[in-house]
């Protein structure tokens, strides 16, 4: 990859959190008025709507689209991605956009944790130690000991949990299936999943909300979108700390436009788990660049 590459990359890796951001204030909003089901049931059936448009005009057509070797396990990719997005939706609508990322944050570190027993991967002592001062920092987030902890507080801890599952399982089907082939299920699986759900909870919206709606619809594609071309300017590694940057964008949003407040606890937490997940993240680069090739 050439430095103009990367540099675009990188660019656009930024405009994708800042596109991520903007989603999550819109699902707040969202999730404040409407079951956090019904919205994430319109979102994805745009979201599969739109995979089933790309799909068609790839070569191949839908039908190589969905042809994976793993169709239980692209199914749980979907319904448990839905799942952790409604969690997610719901922590943000209770606990707010703020207290939520910083919790989330930690999702990296759980990966790590569970790559060993699920995908067979190593994880070195040093690791292990950065992973639990993640740890750490997350229990100085909820203050478990406070009258301020409640069992809403573990909200976002369960989405992470299923976001880590939800890479995981992943990397896994990226051993025989394309990056196209689980974009499609992700959007198909996750849509059949949680129409159910989405349909019982049903209420009407209002025409301004419609619109805030189809917002969210196309923040969640776009952002996805861009995602997959940033990954394909530049290197992972590289692009992988910008992430983070998704917790300034969101701070921004929750502060000045849902009057949530940056308490010291959090800001404290956040910043050890986040260098905890920037110290995994290298000892994996360590790690790779050690490897015999």
């Amino acid at each position: 990859m050439t430095e103009q590459s990367t540099r675009n990359g990188l660019w656009l890796m930024v405009l994708t959190t800042v596109i991520f951001s903007s989603q999550d204030g819109i699902t707040k909003h969202l999730a404040g008025s409407y079951p956090v089901a019904m919205v994430v049931m319109l979102r994805f059936w745009f979201f599969g709507a739109a995979a089933l448009v790309i799909a068609s005009r790839q070569a191949g057509g839908i039908r190589a689209a969905v042809t994976t070797r793993h169709p239980w396990l692209q199914g749980f990719r979907g319904a448990i991605v839905a799942t952790q997005i409604c969690l997610s939706g719901y922590a943000f609508a209770r606990l707010g956009l703020i207290q939520t990322h910083a919790v989330m944050v930690c999702g990296p570190l759980l990966i790590a944790a569970l790559s060993g027993p699920i995908l067979g991967e190593r994880v070195g002592w040093r690791r292990w130690a950065a992973i639990g001062v993640g740890g750490i920092g997350v229990l100085i987030i909820l203050r478990p000991d406070t009258t301020v902890f409640t069992p809403l507080s573990l909200l976002p801890l369960g989405a992470a949990f299923l976001w880590s599952l939800y890479v995981l399982a992943t990397r896994y089907v990226s051993r025989n299936d394309s990056a196209a082939v689980s974009f499609s299920w992700t959007g198909m699986a996750g849509a059949v999943a949680i129409t159910a759900p989405g349909l019982w909870s049903w209420v009407a919206m209002t025409p301004g909300d419609w619109g805030w709606m189809l917002a969210l619809c196309c923040t969640s594609v776009t952002g996805h979108f861009l995602l997959i071309k940033a990954y394909d300017m530049a290197e992972a590694s590289a692009l992988q700390p910008l992430t983070y940057l998704q917790l300034v964008f969101v701070s921004f949003f929750g502060v000045f436009l849902f009057n949530e407040v940056l308490h010291a606890n959090v800001i404290v937490g956040t910043v050890i788990v986040v260098a905890a997940g920037l110290f995994t993240l290298w000892r994996q680069q360590v790690r790779a660049r050690a490897a015999p090739l």
